[in-house]
């Protein structure tokens, strides 16, 4: 008998052990810290989206687990909106676009977007127009600050009621209607994420599945969004679908088509209503400095006489930059001084060069209207050459994450998995 109870008195532990729950992975370990808080005289960094390795089960653990920050959360002070009517539509409609797209169809949520995107325009580390804030990044394949302007999103329309609800929604808020429990939020992500971001911002509101965040010091307080803004709202290409506002009737027809057939890492590219002014003497062959709003990009003066030499211009232009984006003209008068380009000034564009080496991309493209080639994969669609040529090849898909965007779409939900406890914050 005391045999028996000494080999049951080992045993039993034994079994316990065995059968126990398996201990939880540390989660903590696999986040990013929080990084500095960036002074008043230094402008904090608009971060893409590079997410943690985490199941989405373990995202909501972590997002919950990060308590919302303490203090005031005041409401933004009301905006309002400058232009002309032309302008005020631009702008109502990418705001709307956001909305929508970002939302899907939610008063609630929509509301909440709106104001991260008006929050986003008076923060001197952002565009300075409603649309430029909205499409800010979206000429690349992988570095949009919103989805939905360069992931096929804008593919989808939205119905006619959605739609108007919507444009309702971002007329209102260009009038001064405030969505106050968002604060001064300007990043948001869904809960079944963890953006490295994330870590460095603090919590402050909860919006169905959308955490939002704010800039953690003085850049996240009320003082920091007062930044002068500007009327001048490009006409976005991409809208024209949606959006009468961003159509280019008129005179300006045939330009919009060439928008519309151009290559399709140029497609969404702003393009300003007017003629825009040139950017002052370029020389032929001189070494370009980059755009002030967008560092990597570069405006050449090309030689007419000599196309074949593009490549070569380009080539020496991007060096060894891992991103690099070079565009050509023939004629001074035709260099645009910006990003916001006018219709005529992008038809014009004699050569382009891409270059994205995390994505696998590199290539050139010629304005074959003024540079017949051989290959018609070589030339800007919507600009062929005249001459037979042979079917164009597929362009292998670019490869590297699926999304880098500063702001998280609303996506639908990954498979059910209990949700953990959360305090909401907003009903």
């Amino acid at each position: 008998m005391l045999t028996g109870v000494a080999a049951l008195a080992l045993a039993l532990p034994a079994i316990v052990v065995s059968r126990a729950p398996a201990v939880p992975r540390p989660i903590a370990a696999k986040v990013k810290r929080p990084q500095r808080v960036v002074a008043p005289t230094e402008l904090p960094d608009v971060e893409p989206v590079e997410l943690q390795d985490l199941t989405p089960q373990d995202a909501r653990s972590y997002n919950a687990s990060i308590p919302f920050v303490r203090g005031p959360n005041p409401a933004a002070r009301p905006f309002r909106f400058a232009g002309d009517d032309a302008q005020r539509a631009r702008a109502t409609d990418c705001l709307a676009a956001a909305a929508w797209y970002e939302a899907g169809d939610d008063a609630v949520g929509e509301r909440a977007v709106v104001q991260v995107v008006l929050n986003r325009l008076r923060h001197p580390a952002f565009p300075k127009t409603v649309c430029g804030v909205v499409f800010q990044g979206a000429e690349r394949t992988t570095g949009c600050q919103f989805t939905f302007t360069c992931d096929g999103a804008l593919a989808r329309i939205p119905s006619p009621p959605a739609w108007d609800r919507a444009r309702r929604i971002a007329a209102d808020a260009l009038k001064g209607a405030v969505f106050a429990p968002v604060g001064y939020a300007t990043h948001y992500h869904t809960d079944w994420v963890v953006p490295y971001w994330s870590a460095s911002l603090d919590k402050i509101a909860e919006v169905h599945t959308h955490l939002f965040f704010r800039w953690t010091g003085w850049w996240g307080t009320p003082a920091a969004f007062r930044r002068d803004v500007s009327s001048a709202e490009p006409v976005v290409a991409k809208l024209a679908g949606v959006s009468d506002a961003h159509k280019l009737g008129g005179a300006l027809d045939e330009a919009a088509t060439a928008l519309a057939a151009a290559a399709p890492y140029l497609d969404g590219l702003p393009v300003a209503a007017g003629d825009g002014a040139p950017s002052g003497e370029v020389a032929v062959g001189a070494a370009p400095r980059a755009l002030a709003d967008a560092p990597d990009t570069y405006f050449v003066l090309l030689d007419a006489r000599r196309p074949d030499d593009f490549a070569a211009v380009a080539q020496r232009t991007c060096a060894d930059r891992p991103r690099c984006k070079v565009m050509g003209w023939i004629d001074q008068r035709l260099i645009p001084a910006s990003m916001m380009m006018s219709p005529q000034q992008y038809q014009a564009m004699g050569f382009s060069y891409l270059r994205d080496r995390d994505g696998g991309f590199d290539r050139m493209l010629w304005n074959c209207q003024q540079f017949p080639r051989e290959q018609a994969p070589q030339c800007m669609r919507g600009r062929v050459t005249a001459r037979p040529a042979p079917a164009a090849e597929a362009t292998p898909a670019a490869k590297g994450p699926a999304t880098l965007a500063g702001v998280r779409r609303n996506a639908p939900a990954p498979e059910a998995t209990p949700s953990p406890a959360v305090t909401p914050r907003i009903e």
